[in-house]
């Protein structure tokens, strides 16, 4: 396990993949988390960082309109992280 995993309690360490989106404005972390899901298979889950300070709001309303599942939500000083489960 890295530092910056155990340091935010292991969340999205076994996560079928991951996106940095940290330091990108709305609507940039939304558009490379629906990039990401649609590289993977039904089932897999996807861990996205960001600092938008929207993307709590956002990754909400585009779980419930998607269908894609928030397994974990985990807010840390200005990181926001997701990790989200492809439908």
């Amino acid at each position: 396990m890295s530092s910056e995993q155990a340091s935010h309690g292991g969340i999205g360490h076994d996560a079928d993949a991951r996106v940095d989106a940290r330091g990108l404005r709305c609507p940039m972390p939304l558009l490379m988390a629906k990039r990401g899901l649609n590289a993977l298979e039904v089932g897999q889950t996807l861990h996205l960082l960001s600092t938008d300070a929207g993307s709590r709001r956002d990754f909400e309303v585009f779980a419930r309109q998607s269908g894609h599942e928030i397994v974990q939500t985990l807010d840390v000083d200005d990181e926001f992280h997701f990790v989200l489960r492809k439908s």
